[in-house]
């Protein structure tokens, strides 16, 4: 069976199917994504996390689907049906649609009007009209009339009734039907009586219809949105008429009689049966469709701000901002242990802006603070003019930091468990200095859809979303890897191979017996398995280790290669690491074998050259412009420096120092046609934008990248 989940997959995904099929046995045999993308290239062909991931997901749909199609020929078994072609073709179809077309006609159905006329005695008719021969359909009809049949026009209708129900459980005609909605189908929306008000934010959706196949996936999920609220109405359908021709071209035999009561029960059927079950398959698929990219979205965003650069073990002042309940202030020391809290109030209605000053320089000489972190929410503008504003004995960076989720982990289980005595606000503010030290390690205790980096994340499947979403953050965390010995339970939690327990036994080994000293100590950790073991120990790292080869990507499994040449070149291993010249002397040629190919053999190489190199870069702090505080400080064709903070389908959104974000469409981005925003900008960029529009009413501010540039 694997080999025809590899093909099929290979195909869809056009990959090559042995990098595929050897992929799907070590997805069964336990494997991880991000093992089996960093540590397997020469099974996979070097594929990377997405396509590993890809090939995951499909291969948990063609089960389900595989599933399906022995739940169907179990049912149709049951009522004796199952010829030999009948389960050869269920066996050899791998479309969901088609599998269902196939099994529609076997399906266990309620009372319909199908049936009852079945029950009347009206088959044979429907039988025989349905042949369409020279036959007069009134003169059949007499033939059936008793005390259920009162009439010719009951027996008429009932024998149209019939047909109305083979027409839609043709398998032909549901295909032809379908064609016409891809080519055709529009998208209609209209608005509910008397909810202009309440709809006012969907006007643009009052009446509006567009090409389904044309229709962007933002555009669809507001018009979803609207549709739950009960603002619009929305009708995906093609021209009736091109529909009802598509069936008459296979039905229609001649202009008898017959024909004429044939083509009565298609249009009937058309408008009852079978144009609103294909219509509930295109709102399905395309909800699907606006799903997929919109998670798409999120899961590109939200990596990128998983792996933001880090400032690092410095020891931090995080203030998070606000007006009224005024700044509040936390100190942390390197580890991003919490020193001390404190609540100031430098902004309007109290104004105390000298104390304030004076209670900042004391802490950040107190406690020897090397940079402040600043959430960019309420007051994010005045409380940095204020920082930049403070002659500081040392140098001091001031650094404008994400919090989006802050609050949502600030009453989390997990901000409970770490700092039980301090109250929500405290440990927002501990969770936005955090944040700064080390993003990967903090955002990680956050629920993802709570980061809120994303386009209607809450109209979305949420399974996929979450499904998605970790996936996301388990490729993050592995690809940067861990320090065993300072990871906190949440993030070890995301490392290939362990989970929460396995996480748990790790901070429970390391509290009683103190710092690992080796990878190899992971084998004493309780539960710690061989498999768990060979999945986790490559991305766990071990600083000042006294075999250098524990703070580095190379797995345990290599180690005695890498013994073997340094021995070669005469050396050890603490003596090649890092050692340009010996490792220039390094003939890969030699080492390759049937279990080790040139990828790993060149992944090795990278690893001695920089062992443990984060690859996240360094902070860089947003400087916004001076004098700009409010949305009536800006005017059109001003050039402002921001922060692009969310990037979606139809463009990107920008702090510019001011409450509201700014938004640039995508037609604003480049002086070329691009087809996704992600082409030219990414989350946490800072860029200069151009004033074109403000809308005071609406807080709105509309803004360019390519006219400013």
């Amino acid at each position: 069976m694997n080999q025809i989940f590899s093909q099929l997959i290979a195909s869809k995904l056009s990959l090559k199917k042995e990098a595929v099929f050897q992929t799907i046995l070590l997805l069964e045999g336990g494997a991880t994504v991000p093992f089996i993308s960093r540590y397997r290239k020469e099974a996979t062909g070097s594929l990377n996390d997405e396509e590993v991931s890809g090939i995951a997901k499909e291969l948990k749909k063609f089960k389900e689907i595989k599933a399906r199609k022995e739940s169907i020929l179990k049912a149709i078994e049951e009522q004796g049906k199952l010829s030999p072609k009948l389960k050869d073709r269920i066996e050899a179809t791998w479309d969901l649609l088609i599998l269902e077309d196939i099994y529609l006609p076997y399906k266990k159905k309620r009372k319909t009007r199908g049936t009852m006329a079945k029950d009347k005695g009206l088959e044979p008719l429907a039988e025989s009209i349905f042949q369409q021969e020279n036959q007069d359909p009134m003169q059949l009809a007499k033939k059936f009339l008793n005390k259920e049949v009162k009439s010719i026009e009951d027996a008429l209708q009932g024998a149209r009734d019939i047909m109305a129900e083979w027409i839609n459980e043709s398998e032909n005609i549901r295909s032809q039907v379908r064609q016409v909605f891809r080519r055709s189908a529009s998208i209609q929306s209209k608005l509910v009586k008397g909810k202009e008000e309440a709809g006012a934010k969907y006007k643009d959706y009052f009446k509006f219809e567009q090409l389904l196949s044309k229709c962007p996936s933002h555009r669809l999920l507001a018009m979803r949105r609207a549709e739950g609220e009960g603002i619009l109405k929305i009708k995906i359908q093609p021209l009736e008429e091109d529909a009802l021709f598509a069936i008459e071209k296979i039905l229609i035999k001649n202009k008898s009689k017959s024909a004429r009561e044939v083509l009565l029960a298609m249009q009937e059927s058309y408008k009852r049966l079978l144009g609103p079950s294909i219509e509930t398959e295109f709102r399905t698929l395309s909800k699907e469709f606006a799903d997929k990219e919109a998670i798409q979205v999120f899961a590109q965003n939200l990596k990128q701000l998983l792996l933001s650069p880090p400032l690092g073990q410095k020891r931090i002042m995080a203030l998070d901002p606000g007006f009224r309940t005024g700044c509040k202030l936390v100190c942390l020391d390197e580890k991003g242990d919490f020193l001390h809290y404190e609540n100031i109030f430098p902004h309007p209605p109290q104004n105390r802006l000298l104390e304030s000053k004076e209670t900042i320089m004391y802490l950040v000489d107190k406690f020897k603070i090397e940079a402040i972190a600043i959430g960019d929410g309420t007051a994010s503008r005045e409380s940095m003019a204020m920082c930049h504003a403070i002659s500081f004995e040392t140098a001091v960076e001031v650094i404008l930091v994400n919090e989006a989720g802050a609050s949502i982990y600030s009453a989390s289980k997990i901000a409970r468990e770490e700092f039980p005595k301090q109250d929500v606000t405290v440990r927002g503010a501990i969770s936005i200095g955090r944040r700064l030290m080390d993003p990967l390690a903090e955002l990680v205790k956050i629920d993802a859809k709570s980061i809120g980096v994303g386009q209607y994340q809450h109209d979305v499947n949420q399974n996929m979303l979450q499904e998605n979403l970790d996936q996301v953050v388990v490729n993050c965390v592995n690809s940067i890897g861990v320090n065993l010995n300072t990871a906190s339970k949440h993030l070890l939690t995301y490392i290939s191979g362990l989970g929460p327990q396995l996480a748990q036994n790790i901070v429970a080994y390391r509290t009683k017996n103190g710092a690992f000293k080796n990878r190899d100590q992971l084998k004493e950790v309780k539960r710690m398995g061989a498999k768990a073991f060979e999945q986790a120990a490559g991305f766990l790292r071990i600083s000042k280790a006294k075999n250098p080869l524990d703070n580095s990507a190379v797995h345990p499994e290599r180690y005695k290669l890498v013994k073997r040449i340094a021995k070669e070149l005469k050396t050890d291993i603490s003596t090649l690491v890092q050692n340009d010249v010996l490792i220039g002397k390094i003939e890969l040629s030699k080492y390759i074998d049937e279990n080790t190919g040139l990828p790993t053999l060149k992944d090795i190489v990278k690893e001695l050259k920089k062992p443990g190199l984060d690859p996240r870069g360094k902070v860089k702090a947003m400087e916004f412009a001076k004098g700009l505080k409010s949305i009536e400080d800006l005017n059109v064709g001003m050039i402002v420096p921001g922060l692009i903070t969310n990037v979606t389908k139809f463009g990107a959104f920008v702090n510019i120092g001011i409450k509201q974000d700014g938004m640039i469409h995508i037609s604003e981005l480049a002086n070329k046609f691009i087809k996704d925003p992600s082409e030219v900008v990414k989350l946490q960029q800072q860029v200069k934008v151009k004033v074109l529009e403000i809308d005071l009413k609406r807080n709105r501010v509309q803004l360019s990248l390519k006219q400013a540039n």
